[in-house]
This record gives C-alpha cells, sequence and structure tokens, in this order.
C-alpha cells in the first residue's frame, strides 16, 4: 500500500513540478492565525519552503508583518505616507470601482476599513490605464500596491489629502494552461483523481470512509466549475461548509448570517453600482437560518428571476450575472430526512414551492464527516491558489456541456427545470471527474453515468421530494434521463 501511495506522489510531483505544495494541519494553524486564506498560504509556503515543503515560521511571519499589514498597522502606515512623505508598498486585497459622475478610478482595501469617505481613495490615470484590465476584470482582487499621500482638488471641490495607487501588481502566481491540466488527468486512474481533488482543497483522503462521502465532499465544487449552479445544503455543524465556500477561491462571497438586501445581492441604485451576483463565481449564503432580509418580497422577486435566467431587474436597471446561489444551513440529526419537509429550516422568504425549483440540486451534508484531526490534509497536493484558477477557468469551457447534451437521452415529456438542472449539475461533475473528457470518445459511458449523471439525479430528486413536500401540485419523481445507447 506504501509502495502505491509513493508510486503516485512521485507521479503527481513529476506532473505537477510547479502547482504543488507540502500540507499540514500544523502550518495551517499557522497561518489560520495570521488571518491568511488558504489561497495566499499556499502561495507563501511556496516561495519560502525547501525540497521537503517545511518552512521557517519565523521567516514567513517577517515577510507577512512586512508585506501583509493588519489592520492596527495601517494609521502608522498612513502617518508614513502623510508626515513623513513616504510611499508604502505592500500586498493586499482591494475593491475597484470607476465613479461615472467624475471618470476617476476609485479603490478601496476592505481588510483595512479604509477608506472612510468617498474619493479618499483614487487611482492615477497612468495606473488605471496601463492596468486596466487587472483592476478591472473583477470586483475583488489581491495584489501589491505602492501608494503614496498628497493635498488634491478635484471636481471644484476643496483641497484635500488623499492616497493615490501610483502602482500595482496582480498577485496572480500561476499562469493557468487549461489544456495542461486536462492532459494530466490522463495519467491518473478515478481513485487516484478523486483524492487528489479533496488534497486540493485541504482534505485528507484517508479521513474519509467511503466513496460516496468523497464524492459528497465534492459536490461542494459544483458551483466553482459551472456557471450559475444554485444549491441548497444542510448539514450538521462542523461539517467544513463555511471553509471551504470562504477560503479556497478568491472568486466567491460568503454571506455569513446577519441581514443581506436586495442591494447588496444585485443592485444598488442610490450608489449605481452592481451587486454580488454580477461579481463573483458564487454567492453563499451561510447559517441561512440566521440571515434576514430587510425587503423580502423584493428579495425573492429578484431571486426568481435570476435564478431562472441569470438577469434581474432593479428600477430601470436590467443586470445579469454567472454567479451559482449557494443557501447552507445547519440542521439537527433528528431533521434530516428527505421523506419530511427540512425546507421548514429555511428563512420566510424560501418559503415558497415557485422560488424553491429554480434551485437545481441538494446536497446532503449529513453524509459529509464531521472535521476530524485525521482529516486534515497532510501531504504533497496541489496548491489552493493554484487549483481554485483552474476551477474558475473550467467554467468558461464550454465543450463540456456538448458532451452532456450528446450522451443524455432526455424523454420529450420532461419537465424543462428538471432537464436543465440535470445537466447543469452533470456537466459540473463531468469537469470536476474528467476534465480530459472533451468528446464523448473520451469517456466509458459507465463511468459517466455512476459518477456524473447518477449523482446529478439524486441531487435534483432531493429538490423534487421537498417541492412536493411543500406543494403537492408537484410530482415528488424526476425525469428517467438516461444515456444514449452508444
Amino acid at each position: 500500500m506504501a509502495e502505491v501511495i509513493n508510486q503516485k506522489i512521485s507521479r503527481l510531483k513529476s506532473i505537477f513540478t510547479d502547482m504543488l505544495v507540502y500540507k499540514s494541519a500544523q502550518q495551517n494553524k499557522f497561518f489560520s492565525s495570521l488571518g491568511i486564506p488558504s489561497y495566499l498560504r499556499d502561495w507563501l509556503v511556496m516561495r519560502f519552503a525547501d525540497d521537503k515543503g517545511r518552512i521557517d515560521i519565523d521567516e514567513v511571519k517577517e515577510y507577512v508583518k512586512q508585506y501583509i499589514p493588519r489592520r492596527d498597522k495601517w494609521e502608522l502606515m498612513k502617518n508614513e505616507m502623510s508626515k513623513q512623505g513616504n510611499k508604502v508598498r505592500f500586498l493586499v486585497k482591494l475593491r475597484v470601482e470607476m465613479d461615472v459622475k467624475t471618470g476617476e478610478g476609485l479603490f478601496s482595501l476592505p481588510d483595512l476599513g479604509f477608506p472612510g469617505r468617498k474619493y479618499e481613495a483614487m487611482i492615477t490615470d497612468r495606473v488605471l490605464r496601463e492596468k486596466k484590465e487587472e483592476l478591472l476584470s473583477s470586483s475583488e482582487t489581491w495584489g501589491i500596491v505602492e501608494l503614496e499621500w498628497r493635498m488634491e482638488k478635484i471636481l471644484g471641490r476643496q483641497e484635500e489629502g488623499r492616497v493615490f495607487m501610483v502602482d500595482f501588481n496582480p498577485f496572480r502566481p500561476y499562469r493557468v494552461d487549461l489544456e495542461f491540466y486536462q492532459e494530466a488527468r490522463k495519467e491518473f486512474s478515478l481513485e487516484e483523481w478523486i483524492d487528489i481533488l479533496l488534497m486540493a482543497v485541504d482534505y485528507n483522503p484517508v479521513g474519509f470512509l467511503s466513496r460516496e462521502e468523497k464524492l459528497t465532499m465534492l459536490s461542494r465544487l459544483l458551483p466553482f466549475v459551472e456557471k450559475r449552479v444554485n444549491i441548497i445544503e444542510l448539514a450538521p455543524k462542523g461539517t467544513g461548509k463555511s471553509y471551504l465556500f470562504s477560503q479556497l477561491s478568491k472568486y466567491g462571497w460568503l454571506v455569513s448570517g446577519g441581514s443581506i438586501s436586495r442591494a447588496r445581492l444585485f443592485y444598488d441604485l442610490s450608489r449605481r453600482s452592481t451587486g454580488l451576483v454580477s461579481r463573483y463565481d458564487y454567492v453563499a449564503l451561510d447559517e441561512i437560518q440566521s440571515i434576514s432580509f430587510p425587503d423580502e418580497e423584493e428579495v425573492r422577486g429578484a431571486l426568481k428571476g435570476y435564478l431562472e435566467s441569470g438577469e434581474y431587474r432593479v428600477g430601470d436597471y436590467r443586470g445579469v450575472g454567472t454567479a451559482g446561489f449557494v443557501l447552507l444551513g445547519n440542521i439537527s440529526e433528528e431533521k434530516m430526512n428527505e421523506s419530511t419537509n427540512m425546507f421548514r429550516e429555511l428563512p420566510v422568504v424560501f418559503q415558497e414551492s415557485a422560488l424553491i425549483d429554480r434551485f437545481h440540486g441538494f446536497i446532503k451534508g449529513w453524509k459529509i464527516p464531521r472535521m476530524r484531526e485525521n482529516m486534515k490534509a497532510e501531504g504533497w497536493g496541489l496548491n489552493v491558489e493554484y487549483f481554485s484558477e483552474i476551477l474558475h477557468a473550467l467554467r468558461n469551457e464550454i465543450r463540456y456541456r456538448a458532451v452532456v447534451d450528446e450522451l443524455l437521452d432526455v424523454p420529450k415529456g420532461a419537465d424543462t427545470r428538471d432537464t436543465e438542472a440535470i445537466k447543469r449539475l452533470t456537466t459540473g461533475f463531468l469537469k470536476l471527474l474528467f476534465p480530459h473528457a472533451l468528446s464523448i470518445d473520451d469517456l466509458e459511458v459507465g463511468e459517466f453515468t455512476e459518477y456524473c449523471l447518477n449523482p446529478a439525479l439524486l441531487m435534483r430528486a432531493t429538490i423534487r421530494k421537498q417541492l412536493h413536500l411543500m406543494d403537492s401540485e408537484y410530482s415528488d419523481a424526476v425525469p428517467e434521463v438516461g444515456c444514449v445507447v452508444m
């Protein structure tokens, strides 16, 4: 057994030479204490690790202290700029927006709570011109910024002290070669590949008791690879929902409890700015039972349109998005029964069958074990930053859906929403488990049925059962979708 594992690691190292990192629970705990997300953590490990994956913790601490400032250091940095006339340079998460009224580029540093007022943080015309793709292609990004303070007057306003971004280098340490990744998949068996995916998202495969547990865990990645996949997951506490959706990708957004409005989700009329669904790959509402909506009817109406078509209307604004919508809730053991109405656990805004019907699948989170020490990644695996970039790139690859459309045999009387849900989920599983399958010739139909289609059917079937319990007008059966005879 040890020899087989060593052979797999050897192949992994020979193929993914520059994308591997040694993961350990102890190192992860250290980086968590620094408030470093997983995708940035693995980059730092690669930067400072020796050939065996070990790092000098003191060296990393010094680097983080110097280049990734905490919030309590920001005042000192402002003092250095405004009183000493020095520029400051550091690695940080930033958000950028264009002010239509003035044509100015504005930025904010959410982790540092800056700025406190509009036009206090601006981007120079040169930086905006030279780095517009990196700054404006997504609503939030990481990068090395160089800032300086100066007194300046804009648009007839009085002269004020402002912080200007005078240089920017994006944090993109990996050039994603999707074709290379697709070809690399051919070097591993399916069982090996499943374990590689788990290690990539910081889970040790040896901690799972069955293949079903592993695949249920990986189903959480469907919104990462497939556009507008809408999922509901109810699970016991401690199964890692929050971690996966908040730490693994800079392209996703997790809302954890509290209140959230239509303006934040879709479009803010007063600020004329798009919301979360137009800026991220997925929006996950965690601890959904504790989230409130100040404008329930407005949110429900906008959600119906968006979950159906990816479009939304707020006032006279028509917007589009590709973000999947994920509802995450805790559920007690006695309520883990798909034959009862589990969706009573959801907020009132979701207590409508027409809205629930627009969610594609349900993840039975109770099939994922609670986090144990032996489930924490220990060993060589794909680093999170590289893997999250691959997942993001796979969203734009349309050939997988063509394979699914060609392979699936759909009854003529099948409900359109069921059909679309099954196809989207199936496509997501195909991207995750068989990324090399760009045509039907690259697939074994039996494996495709077992690992892509059947899990999709089960996820949709649970939604169907819950719909029937909520509203008897809905049938509890899913279409008998199968594979065409080859």
